[in-house]
């Protein structure tokens, strides 16, 4: 008689922001059963409009899930969805794995790994970087560790999901450590790129001019080429928002300070998206820190009034 054939493993995504509805989205143009989960009714909403299932609480998206994509700011959004009222922690199945898509510090994604793994379940430190599009597209870069059992429990989403999967360690924790370091960089290089648009426009000069000359030369960056153009439409409908990096470099001089580690460029980069912040403008997209110098020092850039 023929093998019957394999059911692929149901999926609940939890958190449908600009990743996580594109990762469900990936997941679901692949071929799984996804249910998405979020905050927001209108997400949820649009993901089924889309064609997937919806669920009301993180309990009732993994109650019939086999493996759980969270995809949220923070350590603490990852800990009130495992542990806290309505958590997965509550239904979900034993053997399924939880795969954490948060930036977190490493220590914190060690001990949520230790605590969901003495129930039976599996915890994969899956961090994530490229952008929305690339996650609607399914080509994410996903940097995860964790235990064998959890890479072979998630292989089929992290498939799905990522053009580029790197096996970082055995335990949780390493993940967080290689994505801390990828934010260190990319907040330096959008502090760096916002500082020179503006000083660039302050001296008068074309500044898409500046933008192809820069692209071509060796003073580029992925996040100039990627970010600068924001700047140049005037457009700051969050992509990434400015707080992402607030947070991301918090955690890496907190990660720093433990470590008597001296990191005074991101340091200073904090500051300049705290500033960013204060001035109003924290929820809006991270090239914005272009639109902070440029208040600062009277300067104008597309978008602006004159």
């Amino acid at each position: 008689m023929p093998e019957p054939a394999l059911t692929k493993p149901r999926i609940a995504v939890i958190g449908l922001g600009s990743m996580g509805f594109g990762m469900a989205t990936s997941l679901r143009r692949a071929g799984f059963e996804v249910t998405g989960c979020d905050v927001s009714a209108d997400a949820v909403k649009n993901f089924v409009a889309d064609g997937g299932k919806g669920a009301h609480t993180p309990a009732d998206a993994a109650k019939a899930a086999d493996i759980v994509v969270s995809v949220v700011v923070n350590a603490a959004q990852t800990e009130a969805i495992l542990f806290g009222k309505d958590g997965v922690g509550e239904t979900l199945a034993r053997d399924a794995v939880f795969i954490s898509s948060a930036t977190m510090d490493p220590d914190v994604a060690r001990r949520l790994a230790k605590q969901l793994e003495t129930t039976g379940r599996h915890y994969l430190d899956a961090p994530i970087s490229g952008g929305a599009q690339r996650a609607a597209q399914g080509e994410l870069t996903i940097l995860a560790s964790g235990s064998a059992a959890a890479f072979a429990k998630a292989r089929p989403a992290l498939d799905a999901m990522a053009a580029k999967l790197y096996e970082l360690g055995d335990a949780a924790g390493q993940g967080a450590a290689f994505k801390m370091i990828n934010q260190l960089l990319a907040g330096v290089h959008i502090a760096a790129a916002s500082e020179a648009i503006a000083f660039a426009a302050k001296q008068g000069l074309d500044i898409r001019k500046v933008y192809e000359v820069i692209t071509a030369s060796a003073g580029n960056s992925w996040m100039f080429e990627n970010r600068i153009p924001h700047v140049l439409d005037g457009d700051y409908t969050p992509r990434s928002a400015v707080e992402i990096f607030v947070k991301d470099l918090g955690i890496i001089q907190d990660m720093a300070r433990t470590a008597r580690f001296p990191v005074p460029v991101s340091a200073a980069a904090l500051q300049m998206f705290l500033m960013t912040a204060a001035s109003g403008m924290g929820r809006d997209d991270d090239a914005s820190v272009a639109r902070m110098y440029a208040k600062v020092t009277g300067t104008h850039l597309p978008g602006d009034p004159k």
